[in-house]
């Protein structure tokens, strides 16, 4: 594993292990019921049931989790799949690259790895989409950005499904979405991811919960833009990003908080 995704983990791990500590006020029933929890990869644990697999994310469907992230990366014949890395080396122990095989191939020797036609028919209008586009070369982007809209159709921008990325750069490449379907991702430069979706007027900003300060997510709530903090792991975490207005809240234990979220609602 990179050294940067160790640093990232223990980060996290960290982050979520401090603020679990600190008590937080319950918030009202009435705002549990307007809880948008997204499913960060599906439900998972990269043993038993992978991550981005239909798999992961019929487990969050069935427990009513009203939103599901996933990523899309190309085949070498420019399918959109569904899957994280750039190659299969973390889940799978094999150096094969996504863009260097076609949809076949990878389906041929990886068939849990599904395509993008396959989630949007299985899921939208059923969970929300949070699509992630990756940062990769685009060889023939007219016809890429077709695709893409093609397979969305039948969903409405921002009501059924939003397209994110850590470089916003990518969504110059989109033409078949307007700007309040997109959302751009937060890591250090939250001044600058800020400022930017604030003037290309996008849906709102996206970042880790320690990250997204009260003054930043008052900004964007004042433009009329949704604040996205991810990964939320447990309780007094949870309570404190409902009782401070985040829109929607990305976890990567999403049955879990779901849990926590239908036991309040029960007054249990």
């Amino acid at each position: 594993m990179p050294v940067s995704d160790l640093l990232e983990r223990l980060f996290h791990r960290t982050a979520d292990r401090v603020f679990a500590w600190f008590p937080r006020h319950c918030p009202d029933r009435s705002i549990l019921g307007q809880v948008k929890l997204v499913a960060h990869r599906g439900e998972r644990d990269d043993r038993r049931v992978l991550e981005n697999t239909i798999e992961a994310f019929d487990a969050v469907l069935h427990r009513g989790v009203w939103g599901v992230e996933f990523d899309i990366r190309w085949t070498r014949d420019l399918h959109p799949v569904v899957f994280h890395d750039p190659d299969l080396r973390r889940l799978f122990g094999s150096a094969v690259k996504i863009r260097e095989r076609t949809l076949h191939q990878l389906r041929a020797d990886f068939p849990s790895i599904p395509t993008l036609e396959e989630v949007i028919r299985r899921y939208g209008r059923k969970m929300h989409l949070m699509a992630e586009i990756k940062e990769e070369d685009w060889p023939e982007p007219a016809y890429q950005n077709q695709v893409l809209g093609d397979l969305f159709s039948a969903l409405a921008p921002a009501e059924d499904f939003h397209l994110l990325s850590l470089e916003p750069s990518l969504f110059e490449r989109i033409h078949f979405a307007p700007p309040s379907s997109f959302l751009p991702v937060a890591e250090l430069n939250v001044a600058e991811m800020s400022a930017l979706a604030l003037q290309n007027r996008y849906a709102g900003l996206a970042g880790h919960y320690l990250l997204l300060t009260r003054p930043i997510l008052e900004k964007h709530k004042a433009a009329g833009q949704k604040i996205a903090t991810g990964h939320i792991a447990s309780k007094n975490c949870l309570f404190r990003e409902i009782n401070r207005g985040v829109d929607w809240i990305f976890t990567n234990t999403a049955l879990r908080i779901q849990a926590i979220c239908e036991e309040l609602r029960r007054g249990s």
